[in-house]
């Protein structure tokens, strides 16, 4: 099974080996044909603590490494 990727700005870097990322995406209300913003917040594991808050980041679906841990950074760019 492909493991999910997706693209988000970090938001939190204050822990040790994990950061917050902030992952928007939009849609069409089905109704009235507007485009709406969602946003969630996912936690992800970042081994050696290169990124840093409002980095992009692109992170990759893995095992459970905590309660609440379920991602990985594949990439940290400015």
């Amino acid at each position: 099974m492909p493991r999910r990727v997706l693209q988000g700005i970090v938001v939190s870097d204050g822990m040790d080996k994990s950061i917050v990322v902030k992952v928007e995406r939009k849609f069409m209300h089905p109704l009235y044909k507007k485009y709406i913003r969602r946003s969630k917040k996912y936690m992800a594991h970042d081994e050696d603590n290169s990124a840093k808050v409002g980095d992009r980041v692109s992170i990759r679906e893995c095992r459970p490494l905590s309660k609440r841990k379920f991602w990985e950074i594949i990439t940290a760019g400015a």
